[in-house]
């Protein structure tokens, strides 16, 4: 236990150095502690960086529960450092078995929230279901990822939403940064740790594109491969065709790819008639949120052999002879196989929630039931404070340049 409580600790003080915006913040607000007496639980893939935003929450006054919010992103020594050494409320492992998963929820949500902090949606909409009685301690949620903003969306359509939501994954500072230079570096880092294998020269289909998959598919050509897009959305197909990618049919690319990279956050982008159509050797990864979007199920019935053949990386031996590997058992990537995001894009996420959830303390009672991006105003203070703390300088208007912008003469 104390070799992994200090593998958690260096990991969390890595982070902690490179977080610029979360300690400018930290420092803004350490004398106000401004969540004193707040109870905030968290839900988001358990790793140094996520670590890193509770001890903060907690160090400026607030009563944090966490957990992961995905069953194999936890990173087990950053919990027996988050426990043993820093004292937090922590109830989360790395564990395939989802009851376990679905219990950790549960033993987060015993300090009835005023404020959650998701990723994914699970943490709110378990307390919305499971815990009604609970709602009425709830003051509002912040909603990391494009998967639980379309989970809150829809049950906003259906009257089902009964506190304000925080759509942190719409903010500018989050989308264009997070999921496309985020997901861009860490889904090939993920990959690539995995297999020790070239990416110049093959060809990589993108199943998405999204911030994310636009990430992704940018990073793949700068690594040399030939990019293939798979989409179902006229417009985003026209924007990667002039972006120089080849955009075709999943049932075509199937034929073509050594790596595929699903980004969709839907179910049942790869199935049982792609994977008998593929290339002996080709590598299936899987960058959304739930581990839908490769069809496993299907892999494992049409299997005739299956073994681990590296850390993370399975090979299913198919019917036809042809061997095809699954990176992460179709999860995340980028969090089981690799340490998800680069730190200094998750300090920008992560100030965001900060924001969000100060944003909410500070205007409960105020904000209409509804799920709406972070304020702007918020979004370029962080943008502020990140230029800052880079040491880099912008021009501003002058008081006739704005007077003439908003003029109409």
């Amino acid at each position: 236990m104390t070799d992994l409580v200090e593998s958690g600790k260096k990991k969390i003080e890595w982070v902690k150095k490179h977080m610029k915006v979360l300690n400018s913040l930290k420092d803004l607000y350490k004398s106000d502690k401004p969540f004193k007496d707040v109870n905030v639980a968290i839900s988001i893939h358990l790793e140094a960086k996520t670590a890193y935003l509770g001890i903060i929450m907690h160090e400026l006054g607030a009563n944090v529960a966490i957990t992961g919010s995905n069953p194999l992103s936890t990173q087990e020594d950053v919990v027996a450092a988050l426990k043993n050494y820093y004292g937090l409320n922590v109830h989360a492992d790395r564990s395939l078995d989802e009851s376990v998963y679905w219990e950790n929820i549960d033993k987060i949500l015993e300090i009835n929230p005023n404020i959650i902090l998701d990723d994914g949606a699970d943490l709110g909409i378990t307390l919305i279901e499971k815990y009604p009685e609970k709602v009425k301690n709830l003051w509002g949620i912040c909603e990391e990822t494009t998967t639980g903003v379309k989970r809150y969306k829809a049950l906003h359509r259906q009257n089902k939403l009964p506190v304000p939501v925080i759509l942190i994954n719409d903010s500018y500072m989050k989308y264009l940064f997070d999921n496309r230079y985020g997901t861009g570096q860490s889904t090939w880092d993920g990959i690539i740790r995995s297999t020790n294998l070239t990416v110049t020269g093959k060809n990589v289909v993108v199943a998405g594109y999204g911030w994310c998959g636009k990430g992704v598919a940018m990073r793949a050509k700068g690594l040399g491969a030939n990019v293939i897009v798979t989409e179902v959305d006229p417009i985003k197909a026209n924007e990667a065709l002039m972006d120089g990618f080849r955009v075709m049919k999943m049932e075509e690319a199937a034929k073509y790819g050594d790596f595929f990279v699903t980004v969709t956050g839907d179910i049942d982008i790869i199935t049982k008639e792609h994977f008998l159509l593929m290339k002996d050797g080709a590598v299936l990864s899987n960058a959304g949120h739930f581990d839908v979007e490769v069809k496993v199920k299907d892999l494992e019935e049409i299997a005739v052999d299956k073994k681990e053949v590296r850390n993370g990386v399975e090979e299913y031996k198919l019917p036809n002879g042809k061997s095809v590997f699954l990176l992460g058992k179709g999860r995340l990537v980028n969090l089981v196989n690799a340490d998800g995001h680069p730190t200094e894009i998750m300090d920008l996420s992560f100030s965001l929630q900060l924001e969000g959830a100060k944003y909410i303390k500070e205007n409960r009672g105020n904000m209409k039931v509804n799920v709406s991006p972070v304020p702007y105003v918020i979004d370029k203070k962080i943008a502020e404070i990140n230029l800052i703390t880079k040491g880099i300088e912008i021009d501003t208007l002058s008081k006739e340049q704005e007077e003439y912008l908003n003029s109409w003469e």
